[in-house]
C-alpha cells in the first residue's frame, strides 16, 4: 500500500498519533457510563472486561452485550444527549492536539465505540478542532424495524469480522508496511480491553495509568510509557519530534518504571 491511499498520509507527515477515544482522550468512558446507568450495571461490565482481558471472552462478545443492554432501555439520540451533558475531555487533550495540527502530527482515533457518539462528542468538547481528526470505528444501524431512536431500536454494527469487532491492528499496519524512508513514527494511546489489539503495533505505547491496558502490558512484557494524563504524551512526543529524545529512550524508561513498580 502507498502513502497516497492512507490518509494520515496525505501531508507527508514524519509522525502519526494513533489513539482510542474512550476514557483516553476522555476523562471516562462514554460505553461504560451509558452501560452503568442505562443498561446492565457496573458489576456485570466489569465481569465482562475481566473475561476479555484473561480470554474467557470476545471483545465483541462483550461489548456487543453491553450495548444491548442499554439498547433496551434507551434510544440513541437520547444516549448522545446524556453523553454530551456528562462526559469531559481529559486533561491536556485539546493542548496536544493544537500542537500535532501545527506540527503535521495526524491523529487518527482508532475506537471500539460507536462513530455517531465520537463524533458527538467531540465537536461538543473540542469544537471546529474535531474536524482535523479522523475517526475509524463501529459504527450503530436500526433492528427490529424501528427507528434508532426508539427503544430497542438500534445495535451496535462491528467495523469487521474479528473477534475484537475492531481490529485496530489492521488499520495500523499497512503504515508499519511502508518503505522505510517514508514510514512514519507511530505512537498510540489508550487504556483498556478495546486496546488489545492495538497495543504491539506502534513505535511507541503510551498506556493510562491504573487502567486494564497497563495490566496487560505488564503481564504480557509489551512496553509501553504510562500516562496520567494528555500533559505527559504531549510533553514527551515533543521530546521526540524535536529531537531531545528518541523512542528508544522513552521505552526504557518505561520499562524502569514497571520495574519499579510506579507504572
Amino acid at each position: 500500500m502507498s502513502t497516497s491511499t492512507l490518509p494520515a498520509m496525505k501531508t507527508n507527515p514524519k509522525f502519526v498519533f494513533f489513539t482510542d477515544f474512550d476514557g483516553t482522550i476522555t476523562q471516562s468512558d462514554s460505553n461504560d457510563y451509558l452501560t452503568d446507568t442505562l443498561g446492565m450495571g457496573t458489576e456485570l461490565r466489569k465481569k465482562g472486561n475481566q473475561d476479555v482481558l484473561f480470554d474467557r471472552k470476545s471483545f465483541r462478545q462483550s461489548f456487543g452485550e453491553m450495548m444491548h443492554s442499554v439498547s433496551e432501555t434507551t434510544p440513541y439520540d437520547k444516549c448522545i444527549d446524556i453523553l454530551l451533558k456528562n462526559i469531559k475531555l481529559d486533561v491536556g487533550f485539546r493542548d496536544f492536539l493544537e500542537w500535532s495540527t501545527a506540527q503535521n502530527v495526524p491523529v487518527v482515533v482508532l475506537s471500539s465505540g460507536m462513530e455517531p457518539i465520537i463524533r458527538a462528542l467531540l465537536v461538543h468538547l473540542i469544537g471546529p478542532l474535531a474536524n482535523d481528526i479522523q475517526i475509524v470505528s463501529n459504527t450503530v444501524a436500526p433492528r427490529d424495524g424501528k427507528s434508532i431512536n426508539e427503544v430497542g431500536g438500534w445495535e451496535i454494527v462491528f467495523h469487521d469480522e474479528s473477534h475484537f469487532g475492531h481490529d485496530k491492528s489492521r488499520e495500523i499496519r499497512p503504515y508499519k508496511a511502508l518503505p522505510q524512508e517514508e514510514r512514519p513514527t507511530m505512537f498510540y494511546a489508550g487504556d483498556g480491553v478495546s486496546d488489545l489489539s492495538a497495543a504491539k503495533e506502534t513505535d511507541l505505547l503510551f498506556a493510562k495509568k491504573g487502567h486494564d491496558l497497563v495490566n496487560y502490558c505488564v503481564r504480557e512484557n509489551v512496553p509501553f510509557e504510562v500516562f496520567e494524563d494528555w500533559s505527559s504524551i504531549l510533553s514527551t512526543v515533543q521530546s521526540i519530534v524535536a529531537g531531545k529524545a528518541t523512542v528508544q529512550e522513552v521505552v526504557a524508561r518505561g520499562l524502569e518504571e514497571v520495574k519499579s513498580g510506579n507504572a
